[in-house]
């Protein structure tokens, strides 16, 4: 079943999914697949794979000089998501973004996902190359996420990007998008954030996944906005459990999203990284709790260096829910 009817027709079950990063270039998939058997464990409803665009690198020449880089640190999210479809007969979801391709790759990159029967997207326009001041489009690629969305249902419609016809269509591609509970650090406000969603939506977008975040009352706050401006497609919330004691700093300026005072409070008094993950896992069981109570059914996790805090998280959700 598709990710969006998974989402849309979802009532009364609650439906965990589950986001990995590909491995990195060269470290094999055996790590991966060990984690992704253990969330198959608990049975999710899908689980998404980010893909990264290239990154500059500075390598030492060893005469003391360095050499700026081009390199590709994760590659590999379509054979990844394969791979995960094929070997846990999971309905998987490739990340498809902007950042570093261009329109004919993009392309390139549907063709591959139908003859592999993947049709369940997240499209996002990407992050911009940390030595960019803000985001720069690859020549000959798209800008926004809605320029994405765009080409992608007219490859649904039956059209390549030049205008000519596929001469057999295949089966159509399911929208996901991205959204920001405490807006994207390049809105200029949270309303004209949300605006962007809408028109997001009116393209085709079927479902949002947020951002991470640890105060429930931004996810409540934005949802209740974004209904109130027109937005009803499923707003899944996004959860990324505290694992590290250096999150407390970290998160908020990689993810630019607060830290809640009773969460930050707590952590600083945590001595080692095993109190900070004890914390984390407690803070997260109790926000999804919260989160069912407000009628949540789905939640997304993000399991990047926290695998073993997510599965001892669903877990207690799923004891609590007998």
């Amino acid at each position: 079943m598709a990710v969006a009817k998974l989402v849309k027709e979802n009532k009364n079950e609650h439906q965990f999914s589950f986001e990995v990063l590909p491995p990195l270039k060269g470290a094999g998939t055996e790590g991966l697949f060990r984690s992704i058997a253990k969330l198959c464990e608990l049975n999710p409803a899908f689980i998404n794979i980010t893909t990264h665009h290239s990154e500059f690198v500075y390598r030492e020449l060893g005469d003391g000089r360095f050499e700026r880089q081009c390199v590709r640190l994760r590659p590999g999210t379509i054979a990844v998501a394969a791979a995960i479809q094929q070997r846990f007969q999971v309905p998987v979801q490739p990340h498809i973004i902007c950042s570093g391709v261009t329109i004919e790759d993009i392309e390139y990159e549907l063709l591959d996902l139908q003859f592999l029967g993947i049709t369940d997207l997240l499209l996002l326009r990407g992050d911009k190359a940390k030595d960019d001041r803000m985001f720069i489009p690859t020549p000959g690629g798209h800008a926004h996420t809605t320029d994405l969305i765009r080409q992608v249902q007219r490859f649904n419609e039956g059209f390549f990007a030049d205008g000519s016809p596929i001469k057999n269509p295949g089966p159509k591609f399911d929208i996901g998008v991205a959204c920001y509970p405490e807006k994207h650090e390049e809105a200029p406000n949270l309303e004209r954030d949300i605006q962007y969603l809408l028109e997001k939506q009116q393209l085709g977008a079927q479902y949002a996944v947020t951002q991470l975040f640890y105060d429930n009352e931004k996810y409540f706050s934005f949802v209740e906005k974004a209904r109130q401006m027109g937005i009803t497609i499923p707003i899944i919330p996004g959860i990324k459990p505290m694992a590290k004691l250096n999150q407390l700093t970290v998160v908020p300026r990689t993810f630019h999203c607060d830290i809640p005072e009773p969460l930050a409070r707590e952590i600083v008094k945590c001595q080692t990284d095993e109190d900070a993950r004890q914390l984390g896992i407690e803070w997260t069981v109790q926000q999804c709790r919260e989160l069912y109570e407000h009628g949540v059914n789905d939640i997304h996790f993000y399991t990047m260096g926290a695998v073993e805090s997510v599965v001892e998280i669903v877990k207690k959700l799923k004891r609590n829910s007998l």
